[in-house]
């Protein structure tokens, strides 16, 4: 009996193993955080019959895990829009969630997702007021193009930020009974203090030279306090370092004025109350013989303008000084000047502001627009992405009225689209936002826009050119670059359609280690000694099998998020290379990324005249020369 028992016992163990074994076996796929938070959208399926044979992804050691950020739910849960034509814009943000939510994040990826939520609840406000205001479009303008102050006022508000080639000038006389003044280019305020994006300190010498005068420029943030003071002159070991090829301090004068006035100001003095036939002479001919910009009591006239780089100042017609921006603190979120110290001023004059096109107006509007695509016709041969940001309307203009005419780009061959991240100014989302829907060629981002995330758009724009507007290849360029489609497009019939980088290839180039350099990258963010080949960010082409790879690889948090966007392309590249297929680097010369030389197919660094003078010139002379 007892055997028989034991018998049984054993045989029924069996069953109940053989029974889980199935059960685990036919269970259903747990589901990804992905379709937890898209329940409603198709899930893409990365193993189908599409992946190239042998592909296989890297993986980190550990991957990176999907966190919530404040303003998150927030900028997901609300893009819907009333109308089909509204939600255009917003065709790459609606799939971008999955990337923001990594918590191997970029640099100022949380901020800038918390303020684009903020900037979103108001640009839908505004919206909804105007779209029930029947006065919408006889309103003022929202960004002017400069603005002037008078009568001694020592703050005035910068409507839509400052832009390439913005300039604030200030006319005005030093005190001589105070030891200097300030001029501050201050960002929004919010809930905290705003913060300091230039701090330019002005020390003088005093009425009798017992100082010795100098220039400090600085930011200041709530978060950080003071950043890293930069003096001129420094008095240190000599900088060479240069801002848009100008230096950071005008030295050989600046030492000059401190020669003279170490040995005039005996003289100085002695003579001070008197010329030689014994009347009084007055402060403004005793400062004369300094060569410091900045005298008490003399008339000066200082303009700070904005470079690609950097700030620089002039006084009187001659550079001064140039400061270098800091991340977080760009041009682009300047809301106000404000002037403090010892200082009568004058006038001062904003000018070079960003305007946006008067739609009311605009007689080429329908000929601008870009040309309907539709997602069952074929596949387009080229999409082009540009990387823009919200108030640079006029860049945005120039290139709709010059090479996005080519009959390449208006017959739907090739579609141009603006990859644009939300600005902390609401005039700016509005006008952004009004523009976006009269030329429906802007993909709005659902992050601020800071230069630290411009790799995030880089991914965007291949979610667009794979799985929204399915292209050939994909490019990318600047909203400050001229591009020969046509050319380009006769240079991609000789390339190959698989594992392609075509541009300004570079094969051997080592990370930045300067901490003061704009491209500074630490040990922990790239430990090697040198980068994989990469295309300079100006404007490079790759094909549609590696844009695939690149998506895929970020679907699967596999692929290493780097904040210089055009060197992560190169390192995407190299794991592409490692795990699919090898790789052809297909390096042009005429891809110029500094600049324009004759015979050009992409010219880098053109303002709005010299971009409408080069589509001038191709029309008329049919040749591809440079505008001076």
């Amino acid at each position: 009996m007892k055997k028989w028992t034991g018998g049984v016992l054993i045989i029924g163990l069996a069953c109940i193993l053989l029974v889980s074994y199935s059960f685990i076996q036919k269970q259903p796929e747990k589901q990804s955080s992905y379709e937890f938070f898209h329940p409603n959208q198709e899930h893409t399926n990365f193993s189908n019959s599409e992946q190239p044979k042998g592909e296989k992804l890297q993986t980190f050691v550990k991957r990176p895990r999907l966190v919530n950020l404040d303003g998150l739910n927030y900028l997901f849960n609300s893009t819907h829009m009333s109308k089909e034509e509204e939600g255009k814009p917003l065709l790459a943000w609606g799939q971008m969630r999955l990337l923001l939510s990594r918590s191997d994040s970029l640099p100022m990826t949380a901020q800038g997702i918390k303020e684009a939520a903020v900037a979103w609840k108001e640009l839908q406000s505004t919206i909804d007021e105007n779209r029930a205001s029947k006065f919408v479009h006889n309103k003022e303008r929202n960004c002017s193009f400069s603005v002037i102050s008078m009568n001694n006022a020592t703050s005035f508000s910068i409507p839509c930020g400052l832009i390439e080639d913005s300039s604030i000038t200030v006319i005005a006389i030093p005190k001589g009974n105070q030891d200097g003044f300030q001029i501050e280019f201050v960002g929004l305020e919010g809930k905290e203090e705003a913060d300091v994006i230039l701090s330019y300190n002005v020390v003088l010498s005093g009425n009798n030279f017992t100082k010795e005068p100098f220039i400090a420029q600085n930011t200041w943030t709530y978060e950080f306090g003071w950043g890293k003071e930069e003096r001129c002159p420094s008095h240190g070991s000599p900088n060479n370092a240069k801002v848009d090829g100008l230096v950071k301090c005008n030295e050989q004068l600046m030492g000059s004025s401190l020669e003279e006035n170490s040995t005039s100001k005996q003289l100085i003095v002695n003579n001070k109350n008197k010329s030689s036939n014994g009347s009084d002479v007055s402060g403004h001919d005793n400062h004369m013989v300094s060569n410091f910009p900045f005298l008490d009591g003399s008339l000066f006239t200082a303009t700070i303008w904005v470079g690609v780089e950097g700030f620089h100042a002039t006084v009187n017609g001659r550079h001064e000084t140039s400061f270098a921006y800091r991340e977080k603190l760009e041009p682009w979120l300047v809301s106000g000047v404000r002037v403090k110290g010892g200082l009568h001023i004058i006038s001062t004059l904003a000018k070079g502001l960003p305007v946006s096109e008067n739609l009311d107006m605009a007689i080429d509007l329908e000929e601008l627009k870009a040309p309907l695509i539709s997602n069952k016709s074929k596949r387009l041969l080229l999409l082009i992405g540009v990387f823009s940001s919200g108030n640079n309307f006029e860049r945005r203009m120039a290139l709709r009225r010059s090479w996005m005419k080519y009959e390449a780009v208006r017959s739907g061959v090739v579609a141009v689209r603006f990859f644009i991240g939300l600005h902390k100014n609401k005039e700016v989302n509005f006008e952004l936002w009004r523009e976006a829907q009269a030329y429906q060629d802007v993909q709005l981002m659902p992050f601020v826009d800071y230069y630290s995330l411009l790799t995030l758009k880089t991914i965007a724009i291949c979610i667009m050119g794979t799985k929204i507007f399915p292209a050939k290849y994909i490019m990318k360029t600047d909203d400050d670059a001229f591009v020969r489609v046509d050319e380009i497009l006769a240079s991609l019939k000789t390339k190959t359609s698989d594992g392609l980088l075509y541009g300004q290839v570079s094969l051997d180039s080592k990370p930045q280690r300067d901490k003061d350099n704009k491209w500074y990258i630490s040990t922990e963010e790239w430990p090697h000694e040198s980068y994989p080949p990469w295309a300079h960010g100006p404007g490079y082409v790759i094909s549609r099998d590696i844009a695939k790879f690149i998506v895929r690889g970020h679907h699967e948090r596999s692929l290493k998020l780097f904040k210089l966007e055009d060197v992560a392309m190169g390192i995407w590249i190299e794991e592409f290379k490692k795990h699919v297929r090898e790789v052809q680097y297909e390096n042009d010369e005429r891809f110029y990324n500094a600049g324009c030389e004759p015979n050009y197919i992409l010219a880098h660094y053109q303002n709005p005249r010299m971009v409408l003078c080069l589509w001038e010139k191709m029309q008329k002379e049919h040749k591809p020369d440079c505008c001076d």
